[in-house]
C-alpha cells in the first residue's frame, strides 16, 4: 500500500520515523509531506530529504487560520491527486484529514490531547483513531472517537521515538557547552502561547530560568518555539543558551539534571526518561500529564520558590526499559494503519 504521512508540527518527524521504517520493512511505500511550521521541515529533511513541503505556520486570528488551512487543503489535494496514496496517516493534521476524506482516501489519525476542539472534526472523519489508554475516561467518544473506530494503546506516543535513538554527546559541544563533574544542565521549553516580543504571558517561566542561573554551576539550554521567544530570552547571560535551530532534545535530556517545561511533548520526553521534571503548564491539563503526575514522573510548579535544589544526577542509562516498550508501540501503530 501507499501510505501518506503528513507532518504538521515539530514532534511529528520523530514520532513517525520509526513507524515509517517499520511500514517499509513490511513492504509498504511511504510518502511524506510536511508543513513549514517551527522545526518541522528541518527535522523532516534529516529523515526524508525528498519530503514535499506544503503550507506554513498558522497565522494569528481565527479567520486567518481558517484561510491558511483551506489553502493547505487545496495544496495537499493537488499533491495527493498526483501521488494517489491509499491511506493518510497523521497526528491530527486537519488539512490532510479533510483533503484525504474529500478524495476518498482512508484516514488514520493519532492524538493525545483531549481538550483540542478540532478533535470533533478529525475524529469524525477518520476511519481509525489511535489514542493512549490514559484518554479512555476523557469523553473523547463525544468528539467522534466511537468504540468501533478507536484503538487505544498502552503508553504514550513519546515512548516510540525515545526508544528509537542513541544519545549524541556532540549536541553539547555544538551548543558550546562544556560541563565539569559538578556542573549541572537544565533544559527549558516555554509554552506555545508566550508573547512574541515583550513580556511573557506566564512570567513564571522566565522567573524560574533566572532563579536557576543564580547557581554558578548551572547552564540552561532554552528550546524556544519561535523567534519572539528567542528575542525575549537572549539577554539572560552567557550561561543561558537559547537554541537558534532544531536541537535533538532527546540527547540533551540524556545529560540533563532538570527539565523545566510548560507542558507538551518535550516535557513528557524528559519525564519518561527519568529526568527530574517540572511542569509550569497553567491550562487544562491533559490526561496524559495527569498520568505522569500520578506515576511520579513529573511534578507541577506554581511558585518559583518551590524550585528544588539543583544537583548533578546519576548518569544511568535513561533509555533502559524504553526500547522494548517503544518497539511494541511501533508494531501497534503499524497494525492499526494497515488493518482492513
Amino acid at each position: 500500500m501507499r501510505i501518506w504521512i503528513d507532518l504538521s508540527n515539530s514532534p511529528h518527524p520523530l514520532l513517525f520515523a520509526p513507524v515509517a521504517r517499520r511500514l517499509e520493512q513490511r513492504g509498504h511505500q511511504v510518502l511524506v509531506t510536511a508543513r513549514d511550521n517551527a522545526q518541522t521541515v528541518e527535522l523532516a529533511r534529516e529523515r526524508w530529504p525528498d519530503v514535499s513541503v506544503l503550507g506554513g505556520a498558522s497565522p494569528k486570528g481565527r479567520r486567518a487560520k481558517a484561510r491558511a488551512i483551506v489553502q493547505r487543503v487545496l495544496d495537499l489535494r493537488r499533491w495527493a491527486r498526483a501521488a494517489q496514496p491509499d491511506i493518510a496517516l497523521s497526528h491530527n493534521s486537519y488539512a490532510q484529514i479533510v483533503c484525504a476524506r474529500a478524495l476518498g482516501i482512508t484516514v488514520v489519525t493519532a492524538m493525545d490531547f483531549e481538550h483540542q476542539p478540532a478533535n470533533h472534526l478529525a475524529f469524525r472523519l477518520a476511519r481509525t483513531i489511535l489514542l493512549p489508554a490514559a484518554l479512555k475516561p476523557s469523553g473523547v467518544r463525544r468528539q467522534g472517537a466511537t468504540d468501533g473506530k478507536t484503538n487505544y494503546y498502552a503508553g504514550l506516543k513519546e515512548e516510540i521515538y525515545l526508544a528509537d535513538f542513541e544519545p549524541d554527546d556532540a549536541q553539547l559541544a555544538q551548543l558550546g557547552i562544556g560541563l565539569g563533574p559538578e556542573d549541572t544542565l537544565v533544559v527549558a521549553r516555554p509554552a506555545p502561547d508566550l508573547a512574541m516580543y515583550h513580556a511573557f504571558e506566564n512570567p513564571l517561566f522566565v522567573e524560574c530560568v533566572k532563579r536557576v542561573l543564580h547557581d554558578p554551576r548551572a547552564t540552561v539550554v532554552v528550546l524556544p518555539r519561535h523567534a519572539g521567544q528567542r528575542e525575549a530570552l537572549r539577554d539572560l547571560g552567557p550561561r543561558c543558551i537559547v537554541a537558534t535551530h532544531a536541537v535533538d532534545s532527546r540527547s540533551l535530556m540524556s545529560r540533563a539534571d532538570l527539565m523545566i517545561g510548560a507542558g507538551g511533548t518535550m516535557t513528557r520526553e524528559a519525564a519518561l526518561m527519568g529526568v527530574p521534571t517540572l511542569s509550569l503548564f497553567a491550562g487544562r491539563r491533559p490526561l496524559v500529564d495527569e498520568w505522569l503526575l500520578e506515576q511520579g514522573f513529573m511534578r507541577l510548579l506554581t511558585d518559583v520558590g518551590d524550585l528544588p535544589v539543583l544537583e548533578p544526577q546519576p548518569r544511568a542509562d535513561r533509555l533502559q526499559g524504553l526500547r522494548e516498550r517503544g518497539d511494541r508501540l511501533v508494531d501497534h501503530f503499524c497494525d492499526a494503519v494497515t488493518a482492513p
